[in-house]
């Protein structure tokens, strides 16, 4: 099980992050005594860090150096500052993502599953969203995460991502995109695949992904 490390001095903000990244299946580990960030980073061993900048003493960007002097253990700044400097500054000190106050939690878990992904092998990941060109696919709720903006499916449309997605740049057939949905116990012939498809690509579209499904004439569908 992956470990999140949570240095943030607003106990609401911490715990309701906390909350959540525990809803998800990580473990977390919170910094009360931001003297002891280091301490704590030592002896929990996590696996990703989000770090806020603005803390008492010493500020995240003072910690996040001297993590970097013993570990490449990634780094999420999560701050209410949004100037082009601060940006800048949170990478140049060795942070590897950036994320501003206020902020959905959608955003954040999605950042978070993307970069342990990204760190870690990926067969040691059981992660609950599956992501292609900066679209994320939540398969806790259903939803799809593209621009900051949660898209709300049905059941069959998110079947259908599901399966072109988990297969991206691979042609799924008609035949086994319906066997996928009658497992669904959905009622689906050839017209009903066709209907939701097109509703899906409309849906789609709308949210600034145009093409994103493709079709193969004679074979199937790709996304890719």
């Amino acid at each position: 099980m992956f470990k999140i490390m949570v240095v943030e001095d607003d106990i609401k903000i911490r715990e309701l992050v906390v909350e959540n990244i525990q809803k998800w299946g990580f473990e977390t580990v919170s910094v009360e005594d931001f003297n002891e960030t280091l301490n704590v980073f030592l002896n929990s061993e996590p696996h990703l860090i989000l770090m806020d900048i603005n803390l008492p003493c010493f500020d995240g960007f003072y910690w996040c150096n001297k993590i970097r002097e013993v570990s490449k253990v990634p780094v999420i700044f999560v701050s209410s500052r949004n100037t082009n400097m601060d940006i800048v500054m949170a990478i140049n000190m060795g942070g590897d993502d950036f994320i501003q106050k206020p902020f959905s939690l959608e955003v954040l878990m999605a950042k978070i599953n993307a970069l342990i992904r990204r760190t870690y092998s990926y067969a040691n990941v059981q992660s609950e969203v599956i992501e292609y060109d900066g679209a994320l696919l939540n398969l806790k709720d259903g939803t799809l995460l593209f621009n900051d903006e949660k898209i709300e499916l049905t059941k069959n449309e998110f079947r259908i991502l599901y399966i072109l997605m988990k297969n991206n740049n691979s042609v799924v057939s008609r035949d086994k995109i319906m066997e996928s949905l009658w497992e669904n116990e959905s009622f689906v012939d050839d017209n009903t695949l066709t209907v939701n498809i097109n509703r899906l690509r409309k849906k789609l579209a709308d949210a600034g992904l145009e093409d994103f499904i493709k079709t193969k004439k004679g074979q199937g569908y790709i996304v890719g």
